[in-house]
C-alpha cells in the first residue's frame, strides 16, 4: 500500500517522511487529494569518468604532452 499525505502534512513532518523514505518507502504527496509529487529513493550516483564507455581503456600515451601545433590549436591560436 502506497502512503499519500497531503500537502500541509508534508510541510510539518517533512523530516519524519524523509526518514521513512530512506528506509526504501516511497510518499505521494497529493493536493486536494490530486496526486502531484512523489518521494522516493534517489538513485545511486554513478562516476561520471567512462561512464558512457564502459570497458574504455586508454594507453599510457593518452597522457604524453600534445604536439605544439596542435596545442596551439586547443588554446585557441591559428596555426
Amino acid at each position: 500500500m502506497r502512503t499519500v499525505v497531503n500537502v500541509q502534512d508534508a510541510k510539518t513532518r517533512l523530516s519524519e517522511l524523509l526518514k521513512r523514505v530512506e528506509a526504501g518507502e516511497s510518499i505521494t504527496i497529493a493536493r486536494a487529494g490530486k496526486p502531484v509529487a512523489e518521494l522516493r529513493p534517489s538513485e545511486p550516483i554513478r562516476p561520471i569518468f567512462g561512464g558512457l564507455a564502459p570497458g574504455l581503456q586508454v594507453g599510457p600515451e593518452f597522457f604524453d604532452d600534445l604536439p605544439e601545433d596542435e596545442l596551439a590549436r586547443w588554446e585557441g591560436s591559428p596555426e
